[in-house]
């Protein structure tokens, strides 16, 4: 496969995944991955229809053809580009399919994949790829599913907490390598912002539960900010106290905090904490307090390695993100602002 045809074939998986536009010989496949959508969801009561079907949406939205040009004109030596070396990829289960965009990257420069799937999240990229290869069979000799311990790769990118990032780093320091660590997502806000926006920042929050890097899990607000607009701004998500996982972590919070006399706000849903930190437990966001906008840009350099996105309106903020765009990155936003492709392509 030339570098045309793999842009064109994963064109091609985007339409599948949109489920429209497929000719009648493709509707089995398709099916097929619909079950598989919902054995995901039974496998993982995290992973909710809806939170699968987001997910693949912000897959559907990347991989235009326009969109994949786009993302790889900013490599021209991709045109000449021949090496194939076997990358291990070893994937977290988070969220839904939160590993694609590395397989991609993979499989996009001509490399093959040897892929660690998480027991959290183990049949959507296994549905995926078997598209991608009923699209295209030549990816069927680039894409390989270790059940057992991974051996004979060249590279590794592997993404995970920060005590498997350790294992990672001890077991594969000697190969050329990308290892994720835990990362946070935070918001700044002005106490300028419009109703619109705040209730944007609830997607940023709750999207996933809460499980993904990209969500906020702090946000940074101005003095004289009423801590009722954030309650008001996020009452539409009130239903995810219905899902079982989410409302056990809530009573649980709530719980230790109130047992430990610890000062927090609640609307019934969600616990607004003020504290430093930067990673808060599921159904909780820690919030801290500023004079002077200054000191949280400071702040926010001093702790870049711990952050994935800033979501805000101040454009100038490091990894800066409009509201509502955390879980929408586009194929250029890099996880850890680490450049997968040029990785990719050192090799």
């Amino acid at each position: 496969m030339n570098l045309k045809d793999r842009i064109l074939a994963f064109a091609e998986l985007d339409e599948h995944l949109s489920f429209i536009n497929f000719q009648a010989k493709q509707k089995i496949s398709i099916e097929r991955f619909k079950n598989v959508i919902q054995q995901a969801s039974l496998n993982n009561d995290w992973f909710t229809p809806e939170s699968v079907n987001f997910s693949i949406k912000s897959i559907v939205e990347n991989l235009t053809e326009n969109q994949l040009n786009k993302w790889l004109s900013k490599y021209p030596e991709l045109e000449n580009y021949n090496s194939c070396k076997n990358v291990a990829v070893i994937m977290a289960g988070n969220i839904p399919l939160v590993g694609f965009h590395d397989l991609l990257s993979i499989l996009i420069t001509g490399h093959k994949a040897i892929v660690k799937l998480s027991s959290k999240d183990d049949v959507l990229l296994k549905g995926i790829t078997e598209l991608l290869i009923n699209i295209n069979p030549e990816f069927k000799d680039y894409i390989h599913f270790a059940d057992e311990r991974l051996k004979d790769f060249d590279a590794v990118i592997a993404t995970g907490s920060n005590n498997s990032a350790q294992y990672f780093e001890y077991y594969f320091g000697k190969y050329p390598n990308i290892i994720r660590k835990n990362r946070n997502s935070v918001a700044v806000l002005t106490g300028k912002e419009t109703e619109k926006e705040l209730k944007l920042l609830a997607d940023d929050i709750f999207q996933y539960f809460g499980l993904g890097c990209r969500n906020v899990s702090k946000i940074y607000i101005p003095d004289n900010l009423d801590l009722d607009r954030l309650f008001k701004a996020v009452y539409h998500y009130r239903e995810v106290i219905n899902h079982n996982k989410y409302a056990n972590n809530y009573t649980y919070n709530r719980s230790v905090y109130m047992m430990n006399k610890i000062h927090f706000f609640e609307n019934g849903f969600l616990i607004l904490k003020e504290d430093m930190g930067m990673s808060s437990p599921i159904s909780v966001v820690f919030y801290e307090r500023y004079k002077n906008l200054d000191t949280v840009k400071q702040r926010l350099n001093i702790d870049k390695e711990q952050i994935q996105c800033v979501v805000s309106n101040v454009k100038e903020l490091p990894q800066q993100v409009n509201f509502g765009e955390a879980q929408k990155p586009r194929l250029w936003d890099y996880a850890d602002n680490v450049d997968t492709l040029e990785f990719l392509l050192s090799l």
